[in-house]
C-alpha cells in the first residue's frame, strides 16, 4: 500500500506560477512510475504528466507541454509539478498518482494508488 498526499495547490493570476508537490510513503518509491493528473468541476480526469521510476523519462499532456514541468526526488520520495504561465482553463483539482504504466497518453484506470487532489485556481 502508498499512500500520496499533495501539496501546493492555491489561487494564482493568469500568467502565474505554481509548484505541487507529492509525498509518498513506500520504500520502493523509485520502482513506480508517478503522475499528475487533473480533474475540473464537470469534466473526466485527465492525464497532466508522467515520470519513470528514475525520472529519466518524462511524458506531458500537450496542454502544458512549455508550461509545466515534472520531476521527482527519489531520495526524499517526493514527485513534483512546476506550472508557469497559468490560464484559467488549468483549474482543476489536481492528482498525484502512483503506480502506473509511462505510455504516451497515460490513463488514470493504469495508477494504482492516488492521493486525496489538491485544487488549482486560475483567475484571469
Amino acid at each position: 500500500q502508498v499512500q500520496l498526499g499533495e501539496s501546493g495547490g492555491g489561487l494564482v493570476q493568469a500568467g502565474g506560477s505554481l509548484r505541487l508537490s507529492c509525498a509518498a510513503s513506500t520504500r520502493k518509491f523509485n520502482t513506480y512510475t508517478m503522475g499528475w493528473f487533473r480533474q475540473a468541476p464537470g469534466k473526466e480526469r485527465e492525464f497532466v504528466a508522467g515520470i519513470s521510476g528514475r525520472g529519466g523519462n518524462t511524458v506531458y499532456a500537450d496542454s502544458v507541454k512549455g508550461r509545466f514541468t515534472i520531476s521527482r526526488d527519489n531520495a526524499k520520495n517526493t514527485m513534483t509539478l512546476q506550472m508557469n504561465s497559468l490560464k484559467p482553463e488549468d483549474t482543476a483539482n489536481y492528482y498525484c498518482a502512483a503506480g502506473g504504466i509511462l505510455t504516451r497518453t497515460p490513463q488514470s484506470s493504469q495508477f494504482d494508488y492516488w492521493g486525496q487532489g489538491t485544487q488549482v485556481t486560475v483567475s484571469s
